[in-house]
C-alpha cells in the first residue's frame, strides 16, 4: 500500500522519537486524508499502556487508532476511553471489544475549541397559543404554558478524525417561564436532506423535527437540538448512525447552548433531560456513553429516554440487513453505507461499492439536498441488491469485513450506564428491530445497571405508531423529575 509523502516525512521525523517499547513493528498503513500519522503500526495486546515521546517544539494533540487486523486497513478511534485528542503522551486501551491483540498507531489532530458558539440567529417567537396551533397542525394536541423564541446556533465541534469543523442546530427557549430553567436536549430522527434539519427554515421539505422542541420548550424546558454532522450548516457527508461524532456533536451542542444561555442571562437549574427516537434514540445513548464517561464534571444526567434505536448496530440491525428481508426504508441503509464510506473509506468512492445502475444513480441522490422519499424511489426494497454482488457475499459471510467491523463498532451496548434511563420501543417495529432494544436492555442489567428499564408503549405498534406514545411517556416521567422553580 502507498504511503503519502506527508505520512513519509511525519515517519522520518518522529519514528526515532517514539518510544513504545512493545512487539515489533509491522510495515506502515496509509493515513485516512487529512490525518498525518506520527508513527507506523505497533501489534500490541489491549490493556498494555502505550507511551510516546516527541520534541516539545513539535508536540500536538494526538488521536490513538487502533485496527485488530490490518489486511482491512479499517482504522478506528477508540470510543471507550478517550474523549478525543491526547495533549498526553500514555494512552491504555480498555476497549471490551478487544481480541488478544491489536494494530495501534497515533494520527495528528487540531481539536480546536470544542463548543464554540460561534454566531447565533434569531428564528423569530410564538405565542403560547401559535405554538398549541402549530402542534395541532401537526397532528400533535397539546396544551402550551409559555410563548417560545427559536434560535440557530453555530459552533465549533470536530469532524470523526478529531479535526474541527462546525455544526448548527436549533435552540428553542420558553419566554417568561420562571426559572431557574432545566436543559434538554432532543435528538431528531432520520433526515437525508439538510433543509429538514431543525435549525434550518420551513421549506418544502419540511422541519418537523422543531415541533418537539416547541412542545418541550413551551411547558419551560430550554431544549438544544442538535442538526449532526452532514447536516444543517455542516458541509460534511453525513456520519449516519456513526456513534463517536454522533456524541461530540450533541456534547458541543450543549456547550454553545449553555454559552448562549449566559450571554442571554438565562438561569439554567442544572438538570439535564435526553430524548430522542430512532436515529435519535442511537444519537441519544451515543451522548449519554459520552456524558457519563467524559464529561461527568461538566454535565450530570437527570434523565435519559432513547427510544426506538439501533443500539445492536454489528449485530440485531446487521442481521436484519443481511438477512435480505426486505425494508420498509431501504434510504436507512444508502445513508449508513454513504456515511461509513465517507468516515472509513472502504474503497475509493461510494460508487465502487455498487452494483449497476446503483452506481451512478445512487450517489447523486445522497448530497444532502435530496429527501428520504427520494432515495427510497430509487432503491430495491432488498438492500443488499444495490452491492456489487462480491460485497454482498463478503458482508454475508465474513464477520470481520471491515463494513461488519465498523457497525460493531459503532453498537451501543456494551458498557454500564448509571443514569435513570428508560428505552422506549413497541415490539411491532420492522423499520427498527423491536430486539436491539431487548439486546440493550439485557446487556446493560448483566453489567449492573440497576436504574434502566424497558417499556413497550404499545404492544404491536410499528415504528411511525410508537413516536408519539413514547415521547408523551417520556415527557410525563420527565415533569415528574424537574425541580420546582424558585424565586
Amino acid at each position: 500500500m502507498q504511503v503519502s509523502d506527508l505520512t513519509l516525512r511525519c515517519l522520518r521525523h518522529f519514528a526515532r522519537c517514539l518510544a513504545v517499547l512493545l512487539l515489533p513493528l509491522v510495515p506502515p498503513a496509509q493515513a485516512a486524508p487529512g490525518a498525518p500519522v506520527l508513527s507506523p503500526p505497533l501489534r500490541v495486546a489491549p490493556g498494555r499502556q502505550l507511551t510516546w515521546s516527541f520534541p516539545t517544539a513539535t508536540l500536538q494533540p494526538v488521536l490513538p487508532q487502533f485496527c485488530d487486523d490490518l489486511t482491512g486497513h479499517l482504522w478506528l478511534a477508540p470510543d471507550w476511553n478517550i474523549p478525543g485528542p491526547l495533549d498526553d503522551t500514555t494512552w491504555t486501551d480498555s476497549d471490551p471489544l478487544a481480541g488478544t491483540s491489536r494494530f495501534y498507531r497515533l494520527v495528528a489532530v487540531d481539536p480546536g475549541q470544542r463548543g464554540r458558539l460561534i454566531e447565533s440567529t434569531s428564528m423569530g417567537s410564538l405565542t403560547a397559543q401559535e405554538v398549541g396551533l402549530g402542534l395541532q397542525l401537526g397532528g400533535i394536541e397539546f396544551d402550551p404554558e409559555y410563548g417560545v423564541e427559536t434560535w440557530r446556533l453555530v459552533y465549533e465541534t470536530i469532524d470523526p478524525l478529531g479535526n474541527p469543523t462546525v455544526a448548527s442546530g436549533a435552540l428553542v427557549v420558553p419566554l417568561d417561564a420562571p426559572g431557574p430553567l432545566p436543559f434538554a436536549s432532543y435528538q431528531h430522527g432520520t433526515l437525508a436532506s439538510r433543509a429538514e434539519a431543525p435549525s434550518q427554515p420551513p421549506s418544502q421539505d419540511g422541519n418537523r423535527e422543531i415541533l418537539l422542541g416547541l412542545a418541550f420548550a413551551s411547558l419551560g424546558y430550554v431544549v438544544a437540538l442538535p442538526d449532526y454532522l452532514g447536516l444543517g450548516v455542516s458541509p460534511l457527508v453525513q456520519p449516519y448512525h456513526h456513534a463517536k461524532s454522533e456524541a461530540t456533536a450533541c456534547v458541543d451542542m450543549l456547550r454553545a447552548g449553555r454559552e448562549f444561555g449566559t450571554n442571554q442571562s438565562l438561569r439554567l437549574s442544572g438538570q439535564l433531560f435526553l430524548v430522542g427516537y430512532s436515529h435519535g434514540g442511537h444519537a441519544t445513548m451515543a451522548l449519554l456513553r459520552a456524558l457519563e464517561t467524559f464529561h461527568a464534571d461538566e454535565f450530570t444526567v437527570t434523565a435519559a429516554a432513547p427510544m426506538a434505536g439501533a443500539y445492536d448496530l454489528g449485530g440485531v440491525t446487521a442481521d436484519s440487513v443481511l438477512s435480505g428481508d426486505p425494508q420498509p426504508n431501504p434510504y436507512y441503509f444508502a445513508l449508513l453505507l454513504a456515511g461509513f464510506q465517507a468516515t472509513y473509506h472502504f474503497a475509493d468512492n461510494l460508487a465502487d461499492l455498487l452494483q449497476a445502475p446503483y452506481d451512478t444513480t445512487l450517489p447523486p441522490l445522497l448530497d444532502g439536498t435530496h429527501t428520504g422519499g427520494q432515495i427510497n424511489a430509487a432503491m430495491p426494497a432488498r438492500v443488499l441488491d444495490i452491492l456489487q454482488p462480491t460485497l454482498a457475499n463478503a458482508l454475508r459471510n465474513d464477520p470481520n469485513h471491515p463494513v461488519r467491523v465498523a457497525l460493531r463498532h459503532n453498537s451501543l451496548i456494551d458498557w454500564k450506564p448509571y443514569s435513570p434511563l428508560r428505552l422506549y420501543h413497541c415490539s411491532g417495529d420492522q423499520d427498527v428491530p423491536f430486539a436491539n432494544t431487548v439486546v440493550a436492555y439485557e446487556s446493560f442489567l448483566s453489567q449492573g445497571a440497576t436504574q434502566v428499564e424497558m417499556i413497550n408503549p404499545v404492544p404491536g405498534a410499528n415504528h411511525s405508531g410508537c413516536v408519539e406514545p413514547s415521547l408523551r411517556s417520556a415527557l410525563d416521567w420527565f415533569q415528574s423529575l424537574r425541580e420546582p422553580p424558585t424565586p
